[in-house]
């Protein structure tokens, strides 16, 4: 195990911005996107990053760009080190296994969240008024219920630190207009319907998850993570019991800790226990031994 990477800083290479685990650099026709072991819970980045977590996410996206490369084109232009322009190569040791060359696009100022199951503010939602996010649900449907059908259920874009809002079909509609709107949703339902198919061989249930997407050449693209453990919900079949939340491959040992801290939910966030962080480490890493069956890895 490599020493954990909290931020990178690197040397003739143009910082563009940072976000919750991603160091976006600007490489001229390019960017150079670097996923940091940084992890963040109920939206504070914490102080004590997660070793590997970065390599986790990036071999698991990398995993499915190629899966669904028939169903959506993405922006991945070269993930290995060697294949990027020259000013990358000295900072080979930290770039390696953790970072992507991508195409620059106009990013959707939208959150494409897909729900197969009624978890998180969707189950939260659904107990007040019997919907989410103005889709009307069966009644008496119990947490961690597997839907009907997968739904739609889109989220604004908020600033770092700020909660993504949940918003209608018609207000995304009204926001990027019916063609984009109806192309990223038809596109997010079939890439999570193949994920949820895949990853269930594998063991693993993909109760929800969010994706991104940008324009490139007019046409709409799958960019940034793709079906990872930082932007979905795993849980391991195996265990799988409708009726509460349920154990996960993310955050729980992260989450578990604040709340048993009685955390309040503002930065700063407080250090970790070890174990918290190993926990952490060996719950993605298994996520990513079972989906890829250990092809994918560094």
């Amino acid at each position: 195990m490599q020493k954990a990477v909290f931020e990178t800083s690197l040397d003739g290479l143009q910082l563009l911005k940072k976000g919750k685990v991603r160091d976006m650099y600007d490489l001229g026709d390019y960017l150079l996107m670097v996923a940091t072991d940084r992890i963040s819970a109920f939206d504070v980045i914490m102080p004590d990053p997660i070793p590997d977590k970065g390599k986790i996410l990036t071999q698991i996206s990398l995993f499915w760009f190629e899966q669904m490369a028939d169903l959506v084109a993405n922006h991945l232009v070269a993930h290995k080190v060697e294949d990027f322009p020259e000013a990358c190569h000295p900072h080979a040791d930290i770039l390696e296994g953790r970072s992507m060359l991508v195409k620059k696009v106009e990013v959707l100022p939208i959150e494409c969240v897909v729900r197969g199951y009624l978890s998180g503010s969707g189950w939260k939602s659904y107990q007040q008024s019997g919907d989410v996010c103005g889709i009307q649900l069966p009644p008496g449907l119990k947490e961690s219920d597997q839907l009907p059908e997968p739904i739609f259920t889109p989220s604004t874009k908020e600033e770092l630190g700020k909660h993504d809002v949940n918003i209608s079909f018609d207000e995304m509609v009204d926001r990027v207009g019916t063609r984009l709107a109806e192309q990223a949703r038809d596109l997010s339902l079939t890439i999570y319907r193949q994920g949820v198919e895949l990853a269930k061989r594998k063991g693993i249930i993909i109760a929800d998850t969010k994706f991104e997407f940008g324009l490139f050449d007019d046409k709409l693209i799958l960019i940034d993570e793709v079906l990872t453990p930082d932007s979905s919900r795993f849980w391991p079949e195996a265990s799988y019991r409708p009726g509460g939340s349920q154990p996960s491959f993310d955050k729980q040992y992260v989450r578990d800790y604040l709340i048993s801290i009685a955390f309040d939910k503002k930065p700063p966030g407080p250090h970790f226990p070890e174990e918290v962080i190993t926990g952490t480490r060996a719950k993605y890493l298994e996520a990513l031994k079972l989906l890829t069956d250990g092809t994918y890895g560094f």
